[in-house]
């Protein structure tokens, strides 16, 4: 007897509930948004910026060595963030996926493809770090300084690109909730314009030869509409969002053939 088409099986379907709730599913998101603020600030800010350079190649060498504990916390606190992110997309997509299904299940995949990218872009401050406090390799100094350097260009670009993601995530997000009958469309259109915000800078990084000139600028227009957002998104996670009603989501299970 021939096997049944992949028709035939999807008719045979039958339906199930989801077995995470949409407040529940938010609470996981409100908890993982506030654990990504304060690694994401250590990380990045406590540590990374503190410690390079990107005018002196040997100074930045000689602080990776001097605090090579400190750099592999941020690692690791880079990996949590990857790992939470990863998360917070899926609670993100249960919370969403009522006021709709097709665009939350984007939004989800945009933000999956900039943790992707993140989780790539700690590999290469693994090889800085190794590149500054090993001297086997046959490299002499300045090439080990060089080549320390790339690597942290090189995280800093692959960041970048995935916030490109990142941005168009939280305009989508923002896109759900303006559209959402009795939602948070404030809340909506903020996101929506950090959103656009990470896209901007993004695209001023790739693009502009002078961005020092505009750097300060460009920093200001993302990092005031974005902590206003995402802050505000925590909190309306915590405490509104536990208060969506719970309308039936469900999953199509293919029985056995």
């Amino acid at each position: 007897m021939a096997a049944p088409s992949i028709t035939e099986a999807l008719s045979a379907a039958t339906t199930v509930a989801t077995d995470t709730t949409r407040r529940s599913a938010a609470l996981w998101a409100g908890l993982g948004y506030a654990a990504l603020f304060v690694l994401a600030i250590f990380a990045n800010f406590g540590v990374r910026t503190r410690l390079v350079d990107p005018d002196d190649p040997a100074a930045t060498m000689e602080n990776l060595a001097a605090n090579e504990s400190l750099v592999r916390l941020s690692m690791a606190a880079f990996t949590l963030v990857f790992v939470i992110d990863i998360v917070v997309a899926w609670a993100l997509y249960v919370v969403l996926r009522p006021e709709g299904p097709r665009r939350s299940l984007l939004a989800a995949w945009l933000r999956l493809g900039y943790t992707m990218l993140l989780g790539v872009a700690v590999t290469f401050m693994f090889l800085a770090l190794e590149l500054a406090t090993s001297e086997s390799g046959g490299l002499d100094p300045a090439a080990r300084e060089a080549w320390t350097m790339l690597a942290l260009d090189a995280f800093d670009i692959t960041w970048l690109v995935g916030l490109l993601a990142f941005g168009a995530h939280l305009i989508m997000v923002g896109r759900i909730m303006m559209t959402w009958r009795d939602g948070p469309r404030r809340l909506g259109a903020v996101l929506a314009v950090a959103g656009a915000a990470y896209i901007v800078d993004t695209l001023a990084h790739l693009v502009l030869v002078d961005y020092a000139r505009y750097a300060d600028v460009l920093l200001a227009m993302v990092a005031i509409p974005s902590i206003v957002a995402e802050l505000w998104f925590t909190v309306w996670l915590l405490t509104s969002a536990r208060r969506l009603p719970e309308r039936p989501t469900t999953e199509h299970v293919l029985e056995p053939a």
